[in-house]
């Protein structure tokens, strides 16, 4: 078996509008796809110029009943949800003083890594994500 690449991630999200914000308005992520599916709406985002998608998932129907997406909510506002993401950039001192100044909630500040320098920021809802300016 050979695997092609990795095409769609997924992430919780709790409010779809909202995180539609952070990560288009604040991280500079593009819409890839918005779409109304009735009981759903697929909402996903890529970095610019690349075709990996990141499904902006909100927990409910028909994916999960009432007690399922309630626990997943709580799961996803304690950072506990199981996802995360990973992003590079070319100049992580750039980044982190924009995102500090935009409000973000820090939880690593820049730091020397084996890899690189990188920082830990949650978007709203809890969720962890990594930038890193990775070594040569």
């Amino acid at each position: 078996m050979k695997l092609g690449r990795n095409n769609i991630s997924q992430i919780f999200v709790l409010d779809q509008e909202q995180a539609k914000e952070f990560y288009v308005g604040t991280l500079g992520l593009e819409v890839s796809a918005d779409m109304d599916f009735g009981p759903m709406r697929w909402l996903s985002v890529r970095v610019p110029g690349d075709s990996h998608e990141i499904f902006l998932e909100k927990p409910g129907p028909p994916g999960y009943d009432e007690k399922t997406t309630e626990e997943i909510r709580e799961m996803v506002t304690k950072g506990a949800g199981g996802g995360w993401l990973a992003f590079t950039t070319d100049d992580i001192h750039a980044t982190f003083e924009e995102l500090k100044d935009k409000g973000v909630e820090i939880t690593q500040e820049p730091m020397e890594q084996p890899y690189g320098t990188d920082i830990g920021i949650r978007d709203p809802f809890g969720n962890n994500i990594r930038i890193g300016q990775l070594n040569e």
